[in-house]
Parts: structure tokens; C-alpha cells; sequence
């Protein structure tokens, strides 16, 4: 016995602590009812006593002024406890069906710390299920009560990961793949910044049994063994891969249509090379066009990284990915890899914020165009989920990034269900993100977070009734997590493990850092 119920409402039960117990915000306690179990969780702790508050404070004076050592209160644990404040989460019938609570349990009953026995209702795990940690109780964890997730259903419907830095944003990301590399039913397009989730110089995904067959690595420079050249045809760059992410003038939005409407698929060539006929013309339209010509060049050189080289007349990447005599089918061959199920990782830490969304743009367009022919040919089911994973996800979502326009990172988030396309965002900003697209993703795997702005973006839009929440997330830990989705029966507390620990179970033994 941990306390028992003294009062309270249906959202809002007290219990009085037993005094040899210790509770925490967060714990998981259990009512044992006739026929059934309620599952509750401690949201906030207070000290309640029989005694008037000034009389505390006259003792305390006594012993603080008089440094009187001997003092203690008659019958201390009846007279002064600790009052907690819980919620019901779930009902648990003999059967091990869940259902929402509907009812508050019995006046002066005694609660229990839950056990592993009380989650048998938990999936177990499976080729199509992701693991993405264990049960949590306050701080401690249930290393026997596991936590999968159906990884078709919640990848199709979107997932959100918040948290401040260092909260283990990476860590719960790179175990979500590993298991992803277990089953070929979803595809994944991952635009990793800071190259992290391979393992070039670490472990990483690579370290996985079945990497060789679910996993493709692009690179720009130094590809390891196994892993291919990144390397972009500037050909197959077009405008409308653009939207959304450089930001242009109505005048500057023509004269790109016309150079690709002039020159098709070259069009981005012609304009690098392009020299103004006649800069000093008094024809204003003349002078307009090239001013924004001037400005497109500009624009498209910084993005892309991009330069010209004067003695042979051709445009050159500074980064080595973008070019014009290879690289013709880096973009079919990274969709025809994501619609059969791998997990494509794409090392953009050369790129610029810029060329690394272009780079995504081309891909989750061409994805999202390949799975929409293929429901109108009614051959959907056939395809695994494709997700695209993007870390400083308000870059491609926020709300001041949509004002002008939609770009296709929005366009999946609002509509790419329909079509088995997901995004799993990665973000420190929920605030910035519209409630629109907050709420269309469907799972949100929720990490520490001290910022009260955040907090409440990320409470208002989740799956479960988390207002009672908030210190509980703010309070959250490194690894600590908290799992709000409409496939889960109540907003889950999980501990993530580490990755390395993860490689090593699965593996069978600790993996070896390989240095290319």
C-alpha cells in the first residue's frame, strides 16, 4: 500500500501518502476495484497536517532561534503527511481490455504501486512494431514492461518529437530506425545534418544485422564501404522543387518559369550563365527583367552552392553534389529505395540549411506523386509507408515559413495520409508550428521541455487530455519521455534506453567503432 483516497473529483483524486512510501510526479499507481483495475498517475505533491500552519511556523522559529535540538511532534506520521494529486488513466478489465475511465474508484481505497503484471495489455513486439523504450513510473523503470508501436499506423499518420537540447532527441530517433530496419512495411528518407545516424566514425545504424539489405547511405565525400556517391544532376532540379523554401518576388517567380519553360530541364544552367544584353535599357520591363534575373542568380548560387567557372563556361558545386554531367538517377534510385521499404540516410552536413530542404523537396515530391498514381491504380496497399524524418522541423512548417506559401513538407503534413506518406518532425519550437498541422500528427513523442510556451503547444495538441501535464514534462529527464498518440490506450511515461545498449541486444554482443 502506497496511500489511500481522501477526496477529490474525477480529474483531480487526493491521496494521502503512507509515511514509510515516497511518491514522485509521475508515478503510476493502481486501484483494485470488484472487477476491475484503474490505472492513475501522481500530477502534482503537497504537505497536508492536522495542525494550524502557525504553529509549524512557531516550532520552526523554536528550534531555527533557540537551536533547540530535542523538539518533534506528537505522533509525527499522523499529525504531518504528504497529499498527492492524481488522475485516472485507464480501466482495466479481468480480460486485459483497456478503456477509458468513467468512473472514480472507491472512497478510501488503498492504491499500489503498478506493476508489470497490471500492463499485460501492452503489444508485444514484432518485425512490424518499433520499440521505443520501457514503462516509467516517476523515475523508476519497468525493464520487463516494454513499449512497440505499430509502426504502418503511426509513420502514415505523422509523428512529432519536441524537446529542448540535450533531452535525447538523436538518441530516441536512431533507435527508432534500428527497429525500422527490421521490416520492409515502411520506408524512410532521413536528411541527417549533422551525419549522426549512420555511424561513420560510431555506432550507428550500420551496426544493425540487416543494414546491408534495409539500409542506404549517401554521401557527398569519402563514401564508406557499401555506401553510395551523393550526387545531384542540377538538371533535374525544377522550380517548383523550390516552393516554399527560397522566397521570391512575383517578378523574380516569372522570369524562373520562363528560363524553364525556354531552356526545360537546363534551365538553372542557362540562367548561371546568363549575361544581361542590355543592362542599361530604358525599357522598364527590359530593366526589370534583368533585375531579377540578377537577383534569381544570386539566390539560386547561395542556396545551391554554386559558382561558374569562367575559362570553360559551366557552373560547379562548391560542395561536390550538385552537377550537370552525372547524377541523372540519384532521385529515382533514393524513391524506388524508400517505396520498397529501406531506410535511405542522407549525410547533408556540407549542405546549406537551403540546399538540404531542396534536396528533400525533389525526393518527397516525387514520393508523394508515385504513391498518389499508385491509389488512383488502386495498388496503395501494396506500398509500405514512406516517412520523411527533419530535424528544426519549423523550418519547412512553421507558421512564418507558410505564410507565403505552401511547400511540400506542409503539403505531406496536411494531406500525405491519404496517401501513406508521413513526416516526423523533430523539433525544439512547437509553438511556431500551426495548430493545423500540430494537429494532424497523430503521435507525438514528447521529450523535456522547460519552456512553458512550448509545453502548452505540445499539451493543446495532443492525443490524450494532458493538461494536468505540465510540470510532469517539464520535469522530464534526459532519455525520459512521455508517448501521446491515438494508437496508444493513455499518454504512455517511457524510459528510452540508450542506443549503444539497444545495438548490443539486438546484436548479441557490444558492436565495434569502425573508422573510415
Amino acid at each position: 500500500m502506497i496511500g489511500q483516497i481522501v477526496g477529490g473529483s474525477f480529474r483531480d483524486i487526493v491521496l494521502r501518502q503512507k509515511s514509510d512510501s515516497y511518491l514522485e510526479i509521475g508515478d503510476l499507481l493502481v486501484s483494485e476495484e470488484s472487477d476491475h483495475i484503474l490505472i492513475l498517475q501522481v500530477f502534482d505533491l503537497r504537505y497536508g497536517s492536522q495542525m494550524d500552519s502557525r504553529l509549524h511556523e512557531m516550532m520552526s522559529g523554536v528550534v531555527l532561534e533557540e537551536q533547540v535540538t530535542d523538539s518533534e511532534f506528537y505522533e509525527p506520521d499522523f499529525v504531518n503527511y504528504v497529499l498527492a494529486r492524481v488522475k485516472i488513466l485507464a480501466r482495466i478489465n479481468s480480460d486485459m481490455t483497456v478503456l477509458l475511465p468513467k468512473g472514480i474508484p472507491k472512497f478510501f481505497n488503498k492504491l499500489r504501486m503498478i506493476t508489470t503484471q497490471d500492463l499485460q495489455f501492452l503489444q508485444k513486439g514484432d518485425h512490424d512494431k518499433i520499440f521505443v523504450g520501457h514503462i516509467r513510473s516517476g523515475s523508476k523503470v519497468l525493464t520487463n514492461a516494454e513499449v512497440w508501436l505499430d509502426a504502418f499506423k503511426i509513420f502514415s499518420h505523422h509523428v512529432l518529437i519536441p524537446a529542448t537540447t540535450g533531452r535525447g532527441k538523436s538518441n530516441l530517433v536512431k533507435t527508432i530506425l534500428y527497429h525500422l530496419l527490421n521490416s520492409n512495411r515502411v520506408g524512410a528518407l532521413v536528411l541527417d545534418a549533422h551525419n549522426e545516424y549512420y555511424g561513420q566514425k560510431d555506432i550507428g545504424l550500420k551496426d544493425h544485422p540487416n543494414s546491408r539489405n534495409n539500409l542506404v547511405y549517401y554521401t557527398p565525400t569519402n563514401p564508406p564501404p557499401g555506401s553510395r556517391h551523393l550526387i545531384i544532376n542540377l538538371n533535374t532540379i525544377r522550380p517548383d522543387h523550390l516552393d516554399g523554401i527560397l522566397n521570391f518576388s512575383e517578378a523574380q517567380e516569372r522570369s524562373m518559369y520562363e528560363f524553364y519553360s525556354k531552356y526545360k530541364e537546363k534551365w538553372i544552367t542557362e540562367m548561371m550563365l546568363y549575361k544581361d544584353t542590355n543592362p542599361d535599357s530604358d525599357n522598364q520591363n527590359d530593366a526589370m527583367s534583368n533585375t531579377a534575373v540578377r537577383v534569381l542568380k544570386q539566390k539560386l548560387r547561395q542556396a545551391l552552392g554554386l559558382r561558374i567557372n569562367e575559362e570553360e563556361n559551366i557552373v560547379e558545386s562548391n560542395h561536390n553534389v550538385f552537377k550537370n554531367n552525372t547524377g541523372e538517377n540519384t532521385i529515382k534510385q533514393i524513391v524506388r529505395n524508400i517505396a520498397s521499404g529501406k531506410i535511405v540516410v542522407l549525410d547533408t552536413s556540407n549542405l546549406g540549411d537551403e540546399a538540404e530542404l531542396i534536396v528533400g523537396s525533389m525526393i518527397a515530391s516525387d514520393i508523394l506523386n508515385l504513391y498518389k498514381t499508385a491509389r488512383a491504380q488502386a495498388k496503395l496497399h501494396q506500398k509500405p509507408v514512406a516517412t520523411i524524418v527533419i530535424e528544426e522541423a519549423p523550418r519547412v512548417i512553421g507558421e512564418d515559413v507558410l505564410k507565403s506559401r505552401n511547400n511540400i513538407y506542409s503539403t505531406i503534413a496536411r494531406e500525405g495520409r491519404k496517401f501513406q506518406v508521413g513526416l516526423t518532425a523533430i523539433t525544439q519550437l512547437s509553438s511556431v508550428i500551426p495548430k493545423t498541422i500540430l494537429a494532424n500528427m497523430n503521435t507525438k513523442m514528447i521529450l523535456g521541455n522547460e519552456l512553458k510556451l512550448e509545453r502548452q503547444a505540445i499539451i493543446e495538441s495532443a492525443s490524450q487530455d494532458l493538461s494536468e501535464d505540465d510540470r510532469n514534462i517539464a520535469g522530464l529527464d534526459l532519455g525520459e519521455a512521455i508517448i501521446s498518440s491515438i494508437y496508444v490506450p493513455f499518454a504512455l511515461p517511457i524510459k528510452i534506453p540508450n542506443f549503444q545498449d539497444v545495438v548490443e541486444k539486438v546484436s548479441g554482443s557490444k558492436p565495434r567503432m569502425k573508422v573510415f
